[in-house]
């Protein structure tokens, strides 16, 4: 008879944790975590309820809470790579030294599965191990190559090794393959800029501007880098978004930004390309997303 309640309950679990899988896919995280909270108390150490409830609570913005959650689900075992590259991943954004080891056992324990190998080869580009990141990276890319994710972070690991025009070739297929990640489409200007392809990342960049006006850094980038190309009527336009923007550029690099602008096309490009854009390239490269 504890057997029959335990599989009850277990089917039970699954059903409530499916609702609040519909939810999430659907944006509603809010109502997905009070489904999966209502459980925790019955089942503290179900693996893939605390991956979950920690995925939940990342996206609703709690990283403390999220960490922990992530935490307790390394802790009780899960065996499911899918759950130990979430929770890896987790781990990772506030640099637990965990991390490293779940996500290298979700790749070994899954080596033909995309997320895995994207897991595990992210990981280990932003801690600076750029050669096994290759590998890991590539190794995914041949599982998917129409993954936006995987060419993505690929690009960025060849941006982070110095190989900008490798790392042009798979940006410009991320942002092909996901047009509206405004994030990804910033790298690959930069990129282009690195290969000296300046009208194409003027491009890029104002375009990623446009799609994101609360990223006062694409808004400052793209000014300089239309000024550049004398575009100033819309290197201005860049500046004013700039200046507007929740996470605006300080006041004394926007201020020396338009300085540059206003003695004409080569200023911009050398302030573009001698200061600001390294500078914001370097602290892209090795933000957690």
């Amino acid at each position: 008879m504890s057997e029959q309640n335990d599989a009850g309950a277990e089917v039970a679990l699954e059903a409530r944790m499916a609702e609040a899988s519909e939810l999430g896919d659907a944006g509603h995280w809010e109502e997905a975590f009070e489904i999966l909270s209502a459980e925790e108390a019955t089942h503290p150490e179900h693996p893939v309820l605390l991956c979950m409830l920690g995925a939940a609570s990342r996206e609703l913005g709690y990283e403390g809470q999220a960490y922990e959650y992530f935490r307790r689900c390394v802790h009780a075992g899960p065996s499911d790579p899918l759950v130990l590259v979430t929770a890896g991943t987790g781990l990772a954004s506030l640099d637990d030294p965990d991390a490293e080891s779940v996500l290298r056992l979700a790749a070994l324990s899954a080596p033909d599965m995309v997320e895995t190998r994207l897991g595990y080869g992210a990981y280990l580009a932003h801690e600076g191990l750029l050669e096994q990141a290759i590998v890991e990276l590539r190794a995914a890319r041949e599982l998917d190559p129409n993954d936006a994710d995987v060419r993505a972070e690929l690009g960025a690991a060849h941006l982070r090794g110095g190989e900008a025009q490798l790392s042009v070739e798979e940006l410009s297929e991320a942002v092909a393959l996901r047009p509206e990640d405004a994030w990804t489409r910033v790298l690959y200007g930069l990129a282009l800029q690195l290969v000296d392809r300046g009208d194409e990342a003027a491009e890029e960049l104002y375009r990623a501007s446009l799609d994101d006006e609360s990223d006062g850094e694409a808004q400052l980038l793209a000014g300089l880098a239309c000024a550049a190309q004398g575009w100033t009527d819309e290197g201005w336009n860049a500046f004013a978004r700039a200046a507007a923007a929740p996470h605006a550029p300080s006041p004394a690099l926007l201020h020396e930004a338009e300085e540059a602008v206003e003695e004409g096309a080569e200023a911009a490009a050398a302030l573009l390309a001698e200061e600001v854009a390294p500078s914001m390239l370097r602290e892209r490269l090795f933000a957690r997303r």
